[in-house]
């Protein structure tokens, strides 16, 4: 296990609560981005590139997870807190791909962006796309942060759930 810490504390622990924090902030930002043209502008490229950072560290706190669950006695506390962990990273790929989404449809002069299309479409066309784009990003950036607090309660009652409830 020696390759899933630093400075003798597990990598995992570590790298938990960057996804813990990382991961509503880019789902926020994605509402933000989606519904608030303002922020939209004020956001810019952040927005897609939080999502990145949030793809990059899902996989990796899974995998330094999957070490400390191998280093420590098996429960099913435990086991559980593993498959709620695996369901994040198909919840990442869709925040970054909605985010990027968004984000290149609200940049100025973006090929196939919404001012390009606004030249190109019928304004029902336009609309449409607006209102898809929207649904779907309130639907990963809920779906996401209900994922993570599902993870991370189960990860909670994991580690504390002897000391609090016994």
């Amino acid at each position: 296990m020696s390759s899933y810490t630093i400075a003798g504390l597990p990598l995992h622990v570590l790298l938990v609560h960057a996804v813990v924090v990382l991961t509503p902030l880019a789902a926020f930002a994605l509402l933000l981005h989606s519904f608030w043209p303002a922020a939209a502008r004020r956001l810019g490229i952040v927005t897609p590139l939080a999502a990145l950072v949030v793809l990059v560290l899902v996989p990796i706190t899974t995998n330094a997870g999957g070490a400390l669950r191998d280093a420590v006695p098996p429960t099913e506390a435990i086991e559980r807190h593993a498959e709620l962990g695996d369901t994040l990273l198909p919840w990442a790929i869709g925040l970054f791909v909605v985010s990027t989404a968004v984000w290149w449809w609200a940049r100025p002069g973006a090929p196939y962006g919404r001012e390009w299309a606004a030249k190109r479409m019928p304004r029902g066309g336009v609309v449409a796309i607006d209102i898809v784009l929207k649904v779907v990003a309130a639907v990963v950036a809920v779906g996401v942060i209900i994922d993570v607090i599902l993870i991370g309660d189960a990860g909670a009652r994991a580690v504390w759930g002897d000391v609090v409830s016994g």
